[in-house]
């Protein structure tokens, strides 16, 4: 049976950082209340929504029965938003990700320019690089837990695929130098989380771990179905032996980034003429769409959105976004925001079938704020 509680508490992905910190000996708020620990590991399985672990917990008793709280991913719920948010202890408001696509003007006074973050490319995801044009340090500037923690004497391990070590998300979310555990499957991401406790060590560690193929899997077949599910068991398999193998004094911490849903109606953006009337630059991903208007033409662009998606999704204003912190409390990056915001309701996607030819293709979406993509697991050991 699971022991998922059927609400979310009011903690957010945003707290899971500073918690563990705390718990490692910092003067830090402790908003989880994670007891004190000498080590601590953190692991992270992209696209774990606690729904689905209730929907599905005979494939993951593991999970289901550790999971004593259910928290909010936060909005967006997209990985390179997530990571971030966890990483620097704040919503995307303060820290400036606000989304899979946004747009983003440099230092050099230019036209502002479509920026991936999970990419760190312009245009596209498959655009080029933008590490030098959009140095990770300068787009996202909050220090992160991690560099606070390696400051305060902490040993920081990162455990996760190897071609992760410099990319630009990394070195904007979470800054720290560290060891590195070149990881790919989850055989190797225990391994790697193992190792670094082998030998003692006088010095507090933290060890970082992630795991992204639940993801890839649910994007391509979509969560729930076969596919999905077996690399769900393997998980559940893998984090039970890692809960057994771990030392006694070592705290575990087991959450995700964002849940996710099965795309079921698609609405082409780039079939809708109407939709692009009067519009720059649409970015986000088909959950969430930031809407940019050429100047002047904001409101219209506003009505004819919500005019021509009435009942497929929420469209609002970036003003209406700010004053109901939709993206958090602060007004610190809010040029970031699209002009229009469009939030796909049910299993709608928002799709642009030319210009996104592979994440619309996808079966399995996130993003926006339903429980199916808001609800992660908080499972602590």
């Amino acid at each position: 049976m699971s022991a998922i509680p059927a609400s979310p508490s009011d903690n957010s992905l945003a707290d899971v950082m500073p918690s563990v910190a705390a718990a490692l000996g910092l003067d830090l708020p402790n908003p989880l209340h994670i007891l004190p620990a000498r080590d601590a590991v953190l692991v992270l399985i992209d696209g774990l929504g606690a729904e689905l672990i209730r929907r599905h917990a005979e494939d993951a008793p593991t999970l289901a029965a550790m999971t004593s709280r259910m928290i909010s991913a936060g909005f967006p719920s997209t990985t390179a938003t997530s990571l971030t948010s966890l990483a620097v202890g704040a919503p995307c408001s303060k820290h400036g990700i606000v989304g899979y696509s946004f747009r983003i003007s440099d230092e050099s006074g230019g036209p502002p320019r479509s920026f991936n973050p999970l990419r760190w490319t312009v245009e596209s995801s498959s655009g080029p690089s933008a590490m030098d044009r959009f140095p990770p340090r300068q787009v996202q500037q909050q220090p992160s837990l991690l560099e606070l923690l390696a400051a305060d004497g902490v040993d920081v391990t990162y455990v996760m695929r190897e071609d992760f070590r410099e990319s630009g998300l990394t070195r904007a979310a979470f800054r720290a130098e560290g060891d590195y555990r070149a990881a790919n499957s989850l055989d190797e991401v225990r391994q790697g989380v193992l190792d670094t406790f082998i030998e003692p060590s006088r010095a507090r560690r933290f060890v970082y771990a992630y795991f992204g193929n639940l993801d890839l899997i649910g994007h391509i077949h979509g969560p729930g179905s076969p596919e999905w599910l077996q690399v769900l068991r393997e998980v559940d398999r893998s984090v039970a032996d890692l809960a057994t193998d771990l030392p006694r004094d070592c705290r575990l911490v087991l959450t995700a980034d964002h849940g996710m849903v099965t795309a079921e109606t698609v609405v082409d953006i780039d079939a809708a003429p109407t939709l692009l009337a009067d519009v720059e630059t649409v970015a986000g991903e088909p959950r969430v769409r930031h809407v940019y208007a050429r100047p002047g033409s904001a409101d219209d662009v506003l009505d004819t959105w919500r005019s021509e998606l009435a009942g497929r999704a929420r469209v609002i204003s970036r003003e209406q976004a700010l004053d109901e912190h939709l993206f958090g409390p602060d007004r610190d990056h809010a040029d970031r925001l699209g002009d229009v915001i469009g939030i796909a309701a049910g299993g709608v996607i928002l799709a642009r079938t030319q210009l996104e030819k592979m994440e619309s293709s996808l079966l399995g979406h996130h993003g926006a704020n339903t429980t199916d993509e808001q609800h992660i697991p908080l499972l602590i050991r």
